[in-house]
């Protein structure tokens, strides 16, 4: 699995005009899913993402988590973070997974950042042609993937 996360003042998703998601502060992630992802994926990930400390303390230090602030969070399907552009001038998405292994595991990565967080939180919709907006905050972005864990 691949994200990007980025530190939002505010973000929000539109699909066909209408708002399906907004938050405040708190944490827009990006998700694309790969064939090979798995169960040990979504866990370390999730650990990883609502434990990360880019969030500023009272000295403004980027000392505090999603969790400490009680951010909100959008989560939104991604498969174009897994874009091979070695050969060419137009991506490949062959690591991407299809949607029969992408969705179940798109919906566990929901779950478990719920469950470690303790709160509901929104997201785009598989598939949909969405529209993104954001505020970054900082700005802080941050790239990771599973299978590199770094």
């Amino acid at each position: 699995m691949r994200v990007v996360l980025q530190r939002v003042s505010e973000a929000s998703v539109t699909i066909e005009g209408g708002k399906v998601a907004e938050i405040q502060q708190g944490l827009l992630i990006l998700v694309g899913i790969e064939e090979a992802d798995n169960d040990e994926d979504i866990t370390w990930l999730t650990n990883k993402i609502t434990k990360l400390r880019i969030f500023g303390d009272e000295n403004g230090v980027m000392n505090r988590s999603i969790q400490d602030i009680d951010g909100d969070v959008i989560v939104v399907s991604q498969f174009t973070l897994h874009a091979a552009t070695k050969k060419g001038n137009r991506p490949s998405y062959i690591k991407a997974a299809h949607p029969d292994i992408a969705i179940p595991l798109y919906e566990q990565f929901i779950s478990s950042i719920e469950n470690i967080i303790d709160k509901k939180i929104q997201t785009g919709q598989f598939g949909a042609d969405m529209k993104v907006a954001l505020i970054n905050d900082g700005p802080v972005t941050v790239l990771i993937d599973s299978k590199v864990k770094e």
